[in-house]
């Protein structure tokens, strides 16, 4: 059985799609990831209520993702 932090360091340096708890989707970059499972994300667009937005870089707390998905 794979770890999600073993899954997350497989990951570094693709494209993600992640499901936040207030509804929002992140698509993104992953650039690296601590053992709370925050995670830094470049070219970063945020989807909501069919609104998109271009966030650039950023740092996403772990405790607010309910799910992470490869594109």
């Amino acid at each position: 059985m794979a770890l999600p932090l073993d899954l997350l360091e497989k990951s570094i340096n693709q494209q993600l799609t992640l499901l936040l708890k207030d509804g929002r989707s992140i698509d993104g970059k992953l650039l690296g990831f601590d053992e709370y499972m925050n995670l830094v994300l470049d070219e970063v667009e945020e989807t909501k209520d069919d609104t998109k937005r271009r966030l650039g870089r950023i740092i996403l707390r772990g405790s607010n993702v309910v799910s992470i998905s490869l594109q």
